[in-house]
């Protein structure tokens, strides 16, 4: 007697700006994060001599920077030639929880052997860490040729408001067009007060990753698929990159899914293949 399979249909690409990496789990979407990684590092270090790869906190990418440190595939992970950078960072210790450094530092400094010197945190609990933060970008990078001296590898995330690094929808940092680092506060912004990179900085990265997964988010990347707010509303939308890469890592949960009215807005389950 012949078996009968359902047959669970895939999900669209979703159409996001930029490229889209569709995974149908978590670990699955690692497995090409790590791919693409080591590829743009080798091939930085080849081109330059260095790799410069600026890491976002929260608990989206932690399990991509444990793997980086265990999976195999990373052993010829050249940190000895990379130069460590924070997204953004909560003006708090280094010893607070809500330190994004803490847990980049705890996850990938203390089990790498990146040179000391290599990694740059930000002091934010500095009255000027903003502009201690955009000297030293600028005093290190300008040891490349013109043109060359910018962000290798920027990977971001993405709040179910749409805001990423630490720029929120409607606060003051979102207008910064002379600055690389800003500090971001007001009533718009998530308490407590933050330093962040700025679009500036940001866009002109040689290659922008936003890894986004678990159901949580996938209303907001519906939105952002339907075109229907602007960058000052959901912050994610001014990520456009000058002479770079945007890339979406996306899990099956966080993908848009249509429903059978249209609206894309179903929260059924998919089987996503390799794609």
């Amino acid at each position: 007697m012949s078996e009968i399979y359902d047959v669970v249909p895939r999900p669209p690409m979703p159409n996001l700006p930029g490229g889209v990496v569709l995974r149908e789990s978590p670990d699955e979407l690692i497995d090409a994060m790590i791919a693409d990684l080591l590829v743009h590092a080798s091939g930085c270090v080849r081109a330059f001599g260095d790799f410069h790869l600026a890491l976002s906190g929260g608990s989206t990418p932690e399990p991509f920077y444990r793997r980086l440190m265990y999976d195999p595939a990373c052993r010829e992970f050249p940190w000895k030639r990379t130069h460590l950078w924070i997204v953004d960072e909560r003006r708090v210790p280094f010893e607070d929880d809500r330190s994004n450094y803490k847990m980049i530092r705890e996850t990938i400094v203390v089990h790498s052997d990146i040179p000391a010197e290599q990694v740059h945190p930000m002091r934010a609990t500095e009255p000027d860490a903003d502009e201690v933060y955009e000297r030293a970008l600028r005093e290190v990078l300008e040891w490349r040729e013109k043109g060359h001296d910018r962000l290798d590898y920027v990977l971001l995330g993405m709040g179910t408001d749409g805001h990423t690094a630490s720029l929120f929808p409607h606060s003051p940092a979102l207008d910064a067009r002379d600055r690389l680092i800003a500090i971001n506060a007001g009533p718009t912004v998530t308490p407590p007060d933050r330093v962040t990179m700025t679009f500036p900085l940001l866009n002109a990265s040689r290659f922008i990753g936003v890894m986004v997964t678990g159901s949580g988010k996938r209303a907001t990347l519906t939105k952002i698929a339907a075109r229907q707010v602007g960058p000052r509303e959901m912050p994610i939308l001014g990520i456009r990159p000058l002479a770079g890469e945007l890339r979406w890592y996306i899990d099956e949960a966080a993908c848009p899914i249509p429903d059978s009215a249209g609206d894309g807005t179903s929260t059924g389950s998919a089987n996503v293949g390799g794609r």
